[in-house]
């Protein structure tokens, strides 16, 4: 068995759950959420940027392109590790908002493209990242394109931060929560994962990595994470206000100290593309 193949037959044993069902309005679902997606959504582990340095050779001198870059949350970390990064974010909103947090760095450039669409040049990128985006992507499409704008063997990483959904009772009922009032939670929901890595990387091997991660929120907070959230309904649903109803309600019940825990699980899928 090729060595690709023996790697991928391993890895894929331990895939968990992550968002799948793609979304027809997937550039545009985020625009009235960036406020709170600033100020709620977590970022990622260190760990995160010591395993790709380890691991895939991750230098301050590589160009990264990070695609779905939004409001730069893990753009900021690659930034920040000395990397001229490339922010590809479709949204126009969460485009601006980027730009606007991310305006010190003099090595971010801001491009208007998609996964499947970047406008970057042929061979101009070392890595392709994509964090808590790579669900909504055309796989195919976007597959062939990041071949098309990495140098040879490149790295392509993605990554997501997977919530907890059954770990405490409060989680428990989070997702109760979501279930009832979500308007497509049950379609991008975190169900299965195996599909997607594979059209990602397919027939180059690939690895896993797993950390875990927590937020902690007061009420207010707990309300802006909700509300960050594209199938959270906003203020004109009819769902919205029994939504934060049941909100509170939780949040009362197993709040300590005015403070609840988000647990989540981030995952990082990197290989060299061929």
């Amino acid at each position: 068995m090729a060595f690709w193949q023996a790697e991928k037959s391993c890895q894929l044993k331990n895939l968990a759950p992550l968002v799948l069902m793609p979304a027809s309005n997937a550039t545009s679902r985020f625009s009235d959420r960036v406020k709170n997606y600033v100020r709620y959504r977590p970022g990622y582990p260190s760990e995160v940027i010591d395993t790709l340095k380890a691991e895939s050779g991750l230098k301050p001198e590589h160009v990264i392109a990070d695609i779905a870059s939004g409001t730069g949350i893990w753009t900021r970390a690659l930034l920040e590790n000395g990397n001229q990064v490339f922010g590809v974010e479709p949204n126009r909103d969460m485009r601006l908002a980027g730009e606007r947090l991310l305006a010190d760095f003099s090595a971010f450039r801001s491009v208007t493209g998609s996964a499947e669409a970047t406008a970057l040049p042929d061979q101009s990128v070392d890595f392709v990242t994509a964090a808590q985006a790579g669900h909504w992507f055309d796989r195919r499409r976007a597959r062939r394109e990041f071949v098309r704008i990495l140098k040879p063997v490149g790295w392509l990483v993605l990554l997501w931060n997977v919530r907890d959904t059954d770990s405490t009772p409060f989680l428990r009922d989070y997702e109760q929560l979501l279930l009832t009032y979500g308007t497509d939670y049950k379609e991008v929901r975190h169900e299965r994962t195996t599909s997607v890595i594979l059209e990602f990387f397919d027939p180059a091997p690939f690895k896993e990595r797993v950390f875990p991660m927590r937020q902690e929120f007061d009420y207010v907070g707990l309300k802006g994470r909700l509300l960050s959230s594209s199938y959270a309904p906003d203020r004109n649903h009819p769902n919205h206000a029994a939504m934060l109803r049941e909100l509170r309600r939780i949040f009362d019940k197993h709040q300590q100290f005015d403070r609840v825990l988000f647990g989540y699980t981030t995952r990082i899928y990197f290989g060299q593309m061929t």
